[in-house]
């Protein structure tokens, strides 16, 4: 609290700074956010003078309109951007307005790595919201009947796997890894052995070798050939349901899986009564470099470079996600918030559950190569996908899927050079 109120001291003495004036904000969501949304902007317009029309839509056609906003210059003052699209927006950094040169909006609420992440060749772009990051969930009841400890390496992890079918029974697995898990759980292990990314950020083209990637996908084969996981064609045998709606996850017979920090509600509320999930940090491999953390903004904000009113823009920006009358309105409707002062504020307040902020906090802790918005591009994760798949099915071997992987997704980032 003590943060927040320097925070607010500081920035209503720069209150004045800018004339009263008409704004316009947009984004995607649900009800809630954009009730929550309303309410802030309200409260925020009040505080500095501004009015603030709302633009707001469910995610569905949100960057189709936004495209053609963009592409005439009459996007909203502010606006809420995918972290993905940040390439296709703003390849060269100027696609929205440089949060560095505005007054008003106090950044040192954010680490230099997290407003990295936001910003395009050096620009920063937009303020990350919340930031969310793949970490490890494990039924703890299904480990305790085994009589196992919860696994801290990949090596343990494997070494579960024939205990928990010889104590609990055949259709007894430890761990969940298909379709975009398997691929990330892929990338996991070879940024732990690597160190790197898969884009390389200064040459826009994949960052491993064939030999690294290779690796990694022989690592997916393992998982798959020791009984760690299920196979791909055992998941299409089970009618290749959300893992969350699965039977065999609701009774425990799959003890774990590596999600998203933000959907542990998702995971553990469907689970049978008297089963509990937790969160865990990150397993490593042997010889890893880096714990490999895959950590990225949500969502960004961010303000038009064709606004009239920048400076209004940014302060409105500013009371949003730093000072109360913005934090209190919005709560946790975008996720446990970036913003160091926000964070807090939410906390003490006991408004973020217990289980969410820790997994929320180990993927903050851990360690990771800055992660490229090219991961999430359509095209990067439909070679990457379905080209593990071929694998799994036995259609390609580990070279030859590493070799067409590096192919199709360097010919997809030729177009971004």
């Amino acid at each position: 609290m003590k943060h927040l109120l320097c925070t607010t001291t500081t920035l209503l003495a720069l209150a004045g700074a800018a004339n009263a004036a008409d704004l316009r904000m947009s984004w995607w969501g649900g009800d809630s956010r954009h009730i929550a949304t309303q309410a802030a902007l309200k409260a925020c317009g009040e505080k500095h003078g501004h009015v603030i029309a709302p633009e707001f839509t469910g995610f569905d056609g949100y960057l189709e309109k936004l495209t053609t906003q963009m592409a005439g210059g009459t996007e909203a003052d502010i606006v809420q951007v995918n972290w993905p699209w940040l390439p296709l927006f703003s390849i060269n950094g100027g696609g929205f307005a440089d949060l560095r040169k505005l007054e008003g909006i106090d950044l040192d609420q954010w680490s230099e790595e997290q407003l990295g992440s936001a910003s395009m060749n050096g620009v920063l772009n937009g303020l990350p919201v919340s930031t969310t990051g793949r970490v490890f969930f494990f039924n703890q009841t299904t480990f305790d009947a085994a009589g196992l400890p919860l696994p801290k390496t990949w090596g343990e992890l494997f070494s579960t796997a024939p205990v928990l079918r010889e104590k609990l029974g055949e259709d007894y697995r430890p761990f969940n890894a298909v379709k975009e898990t398997a691929m990330l759980l892929t990338s996991l292990a070879i940024a732990q052995k690597t160190g790197k990314d898969l884009i390389d950020p200064t040459t826009n083209q994949v960052a491993w070798t064939p030999e690294e990637l290779t690796e990694g996908i022989e690592f997916y084969g393992r998982l798959i050939s020791e009984g760690v996981i299920q196979s791909p064609k055992e998941e299409a045998g089970s009618g290749n349901a959300n893992l969350f709606e699965q039977r065999a996850w609701a009774e425990g017979k799959i003890a774990g899986s590596y999600e998203w920090d933000s959907t542990f509600d998702k995971y553990a509320d469907p689970l049978n009564e008297g089963q509990v999930l937790v969160p865990a940090g990150l397993l490593t491999l042997e010889g890893a470099v880096t714990e490999g953390v895959y950590r990225k903004p949500s969502m960004v904000l961010s303000i038009s470079k064709n606004s009239r009113n920048p400076e209004a823009a940014a302060q409105i920006l500013n009371c949003l996600m730093n000072e109360p009358e913005g934090i209190a309105a919005l709560g946790d409707t975008r996720g446990i918030p970036s913003s160091k002062v926000a964070a807090d504020w939410l906390a003490e307040q006991g408004k973020i559950k217990p289980e969410v902020k820790l997994a929320n906090d180990i993927v903050i802790a851990a360690e990771g190569p800055l992660v490229s918005p090219f991961n999430e591009h359509p095209g990067v994760r439909s070679v990457f996908l379905d080209t593990l798949e071929e694998y799994a099915y036995g259609m390609i071997d580990a070279p030859g899927a590493a070799e067409q992987i590096i192919g199709g997704i360097n010919k997809t980032l030729a177009q971004f050079k």
